[in-house]
Order: C-alpha cells, then sequence, then structure tokens
C-alpha cells in the first residue's frame, strides 16, 4: 500500500475526480477526510470506502469560507490526529459563453472557490506539516491555466492563478518539506462538463470536444486518481512545483 498510515484531506470530494482521488488513496492505505458541499454525495463515498474495507469520515465544507475551512481542518484532525495530505480538488466552472456575459457575483465565487479557498486551506495546513516535518499538497487546475481558451476567460484566469500559486508555494514552503503540486486535466464526464459546453452535452458538442484531445477521449476520475497518488507518495518525494498535464495530450 502506497499510502500506508497516511492521514488524507480531499476537498471536493462528492463526486467527480475528487470521488476517485479519495477512493483510490483508501485503497492504497490512507484514511480520508471527504470534504463537500452536498452532504448526501459525501455520505455516500464514505459508505463506499468503508465498504470497501477502508477509512472515511465525511466534513461538509464550503471551501470559499474561512470558518468553514478551519472547521474542516479541525475535524480532520479529530478524526484522524494529524493531516499527511491535502488535496485541494473542490472547483468551481464557468458556463461557455462571452467573457462580459460574467456578472460579479459569479466572477466572485469562481475565483473564492478556485483561488481564495488554497489560500485558506495553506493559512491552517501549513502549520500543522510545520509541526510535523512536513507535508503533501495537490492543488487541483486544468488544461484551461496552460491552454486558455475563448469562453471561459475568468475561469482561466483563476486555474492561471491556482498554477502561479502552486508554484510560489512549493518555493517557500520547500524549506519545511512541503511538497506543493498540481494536476492540470482536460475536462472528463463529471456535473461541470455541461458547463464548459455552454450549459447542455449534446452528442456533437461532445464529439468536437474530443476530437481536441490526441488520445481520443476525455480525462477519467481514475486518471486523475492515478496521478494524485503518485505525487502524494514517497515515489515523487523530489518533485515539488510540477504543473502535470493529466490531459491525453490536449496541451501539446
Amino acid at each position: 500500500m502506497r499510502l500506508k498510515g497516511k492521514r488524507a484531506l480531499v476537498t471536493g470530494a462528492g463526486s467527480g475526480f475528487g470521488e476517485g482521488i479519495a477512493r483510490r488513496f483508501a485503497v492504497e492505505g490512507a484514511s480520508v477526510m471527504i470534504a463537500d458541499i452536498n452532504d448526501g454525495a459525501g455520505e455516500s463515498v464514505v459508505r463506499a470506502i468503508k465498504a470497501e474495507g477502508g477509512i472515511a469520515d465525511f466534513v461538509h465544507a464550503d471551501v470559499s469560507l474561512g470558518n468553514e475551512v478551519a472547521a474542516m481542518i479541525d475535524a480532520t484532525q479529530s478524526a484522524f490526529g494529524d493531516i499527511d495530505i491535502l488535496i485541494n480538488n473542490a472547483g468551481r466552472p464557468q458556463r461557455n459563453g462571452p467573457m462580459l456575459g460574467v456578472d460579479e457575483a459569479t466572477f466572485d465565487a469562481i475565483f473564492a472557490v478556485n483561488v481564495k479557498s488554497i489560500y485558506l486551506t495553506a493559512m491552517h495546513v501549513v502549520p500543522i506539516f510545520r509541526a510535523i516535518g512536513g507535508g503533501v499538497i495537490i492543488n487541483m487546475a486544468s488544461t484551461a491555466a496552460l491552454s486558455p481558451r475563448p469562453g471561459l476567460v475568468w475561469y482561466n484566469a483563476s486555474k492561471g492563478a491556482a498554477a502561479s500559486l502552486t508554484r510560489a508555494m512549493a518555493i517557500e514552503l520547500a524549506a519545511d518539506n512541503i511538497r506543493v503540486n498540481e494536476l492540470c486535466p482536460v475536462a472528463g464526464d463529471t456535473p461541470m462538463l455541461a458547463e464548459f459546453l455552454g450549459g447542455e452535452v449534446t452528442n456533437e458538442m461532445y464529439a468536437k470536444f474530443v476530437s481536441t484531445v490526441p488520445l481520443g477521449r476525455l480525462s477519467t476520475p481514475r486518471d486523475l486518481a492515478n496521478a494524485a497518488l503518485f505525487l502524494a507518495s514517497d515515489e515523487a518525494e523530489f518533485l515539488t512545483g510540477v504543473l502535470l498535464e493529466v490531459d491525453g495530450g490536449r496541451c501539446i
């Protein structure tokens, strides 16, 4: 087991990539805190992990709110004793459309979830990692951070900010044995896909999007789980500040 004895916190773990990461980490021996704004979805993932013999717990958390992030960290420490791995997976999409069609409240919400949450979690987790001698942070970005496309301007910008945060954090925290890396997936068959495609997914639109990926498909929770497992494991002990493209070649 590659994560035996580790304690992981995964935000947005009630579905999609976060669920895939949480379930894979549990199989590999980690105790996993499932954090999500959707209680029913999060609790369902906990039941699935326990049914497979893993260790998991659930905490409700809106990662854009400082008090809820603090409570999320406290709940994880109370459940497992401490935290070794933080996966900042929770994200907010932008519906594909003209940049001037996004209102201020939507812009604020995108940046609160995709950028501010990294600040909020760092404020609580970094002192913990320093106290225990190190840790791992993995931020979830997107190919949008590396190869922005029209129609998603503000989402692109939020993920670009996450990429810059990842590399800056990696430099500053290296002396504390805290590794900070980032995953950059192409879109997958998750609840966010419809937003990226303008509000609905038609067969024609789906096929057109897939045609832009050289390996001929979208990303899956398993793809992201495998990449996150590697970056969180001791096998990646010399990797920090990496922006790992999990995109089937789309950014080439």
